[in-house]
């Protein structure tokens, strides 16, 4: 009798453990899906802008980045000769002048996001938008009035002749791979920026910042590279 009631007790005990860790993990599952997916936000103080609709949004972004990539790559090979009573290169100083505000603005604005002032965050990054869709604007337009520059060219004749070479020294390499580095980077980090904007103008600060972690460097180093391609460039305008 005391055999069958200590195995009953002790089956009793495994079936109620049993039934209890398969609860807990069943919500532990549950609870790293809902993680996993983000099903619930932190809103961090702050009201979603914008309605989610991920097709839509995936239609408007890569149609928008195309139509941008298009319109660059083929308006730079275009030159006007157009007398605009200024100095056209102006518009290269204009671009200078934005990257290195839009490079002020994602350093203040990874600042204030790591200290949780997330609405400055917010504002910062929607003004760096807003200059970086003025600096396409304008890069357009330098290059339309005055087309290519070549490093190097001090007689402005488009041809680098051996003296030239020679005086641009092995500074010539460097400008070349900043600048192949800078130029790809530059023509892919549209979409970035705007897919990061959607996540975080829909509330889904999770995925906002997943993928700011890939925009955030790259469209740093862009801006930081075309300052520098500007600075090494323009002695020879």
């Amino acid at each position: 009798m005391t055999n069958i009631l200590r195995q009953a007790i002790s089956f009793s005990f495994t079936y109620s453990s049993n039934r209890l860790l398969s609860y807990f993990a069943k919500s532990y599952k549950k609870k790293m899906e809902n993680i996993d997916t983000q099903k619930v936000d932190f809103n961090y103080g702050l009201i979603p802008q914008i309605t989610k609709n991920d097709k839509q949004a995936k239609v408007f972004i890569w149609a928008i980045s195309v139509v941008v990539f298009l319109a660059v790559a083929i308006l730079s090979r275009i030159k006007f000769d157009v007398d605009l009573n200024f100095d056209p290169h102006l518009f290269a100083k204009a671009n200078a002048i934005i990257n290195s505000t839009v490079t002020f603005l994602l350093i203040a604005a990874l600042a204030s996001v790591k200290k949780g002032f997330y609405l400055l965050h917010k504002r910062l990054m929607v003004v760096a938008i807003i200059l970086s869709l003025l600096f396409l604007i304008s890069y357009i337009c330098h290059h339309l009035f005055t087309g290519e520059t070549k490093y190097g060219d001090i007689d402005h004749d488009g041809i680098l002749s051996a003296d030239e070479k020679s005086l641009a020294g092995s500074l010539r390499f460097v400008y070349y791979f900043i600048l192949l580095t800078h130029i790809p980077l530059a023509g892919i980090i549209l979409p970035f920026i705007l897919f990061t904007a959607y996540r975080g103008l829909t509330g889904e600060y999770y995925r906002h910042k997943k993928l700011s972690k890939i925009t955030w460097p790259v469209w740093l180093y862009v801006a930081v590279t075309g300052v520098i391609v500007y600075l090494m460039i323009s002695p020879y305008y």
